[in-house]
């Protein structure tokens, strides 16, 4: 089946106007990722690779230029289509891993597969998910706080994963992890990828950018 295009950028600055000036994040960002790609985004601390990978997310808007998911600009799509793209299509993994500290492992993956059907998960795919990531049971009932931090990494994955997206946006997804439950948290993504998913993935070291197949560096908020 031949590739196509799940994400195309076309000169995409992003400008925040603060107090002590504008900050130009994003600077003419041109940029194609296909469908089953793995892309590591590289750069120096600023260089404007989580605003990427906000914009890639749809969880801000370009100030200007454009930025097509599945074809359809999202200029042109309004909140709540938004909403459901991100619901639909896109998972997150977040370094700080940004559970829900008073729900357990088990009601923080069900949580995006409630906020999507408006219903409790009665399919097991939240089992299945927690099995695949290596969290049992007996885990499953503990609230993140009682976890460690690999557990909760895990618990992410299987959180970013409910409702089945055909992307995959990682923030440092190794950043507070050891060398072995960052090797792990690799080993699963490189599968996911190996499977279909499109992973784009912001990290600072060059051994977990070896993970994926190209590598996009970035400086002073350009693809250089």
């Amino acid at each position: 089946m031949d590739e196509k295009p799940l994400i195309e950028l076309a000169e995409v600055t992003k400008v925040y106007s603060l107090p002590s000036g504008d900050v130009v994040a994003l600077d003419r960002v041109s940029l194609t990722i296909m469908e089953g790609e793995f892309v590591a985004i590289m750069g120096p601390s600023g260089s404007g690779k989580s605003t990427l990978l906000n914009q890639l997310g749809c969880l801000d808007r370009p100030t200007s230029g454009d930025l097509s998911l599945l074809g359809r600009n999202t200029r042109d799509m309004n909140d709540r289509e938004l909403t459901d793209l991100r619901l639909n299509t896109i998972g997150y993994i977040f370094q700080k891993f940004n559970l829900i500290p008073l729900l357990t492992a088990y009601e923080n993956v069900e949580y995006p597969y409630l906020m999507k059907h408006r219903k409790t998960d009665d399919t097991g795919r939240v089992d299945s998910l927690l099995g695949l990531v290596g969290i049992d049971r007996v885990m499953a009932s503990h609230t993140p706080p009682e976890l460690s931090g690999g557990q909760q990494q895990r618990v992410a994955v299987a959180r970013a994963l409910i409702n089945d997206p055909m992307l995959l946006l990682c923030d440092e997804p190794t950043g507070n992890l050891d060398s072995v439950n960052g090797h792990q948290i690799m080993e699963m993504l490189t599968e996911l990828n190996r499977k279909g998913r499109t992973i784009l993935m912001v990290t600072h070291d060059p051994e977990v950018a070896k993970y994926a197949r190209r590598t996009i560096v970035m400086r002073d908020g350009r693809v250089t």
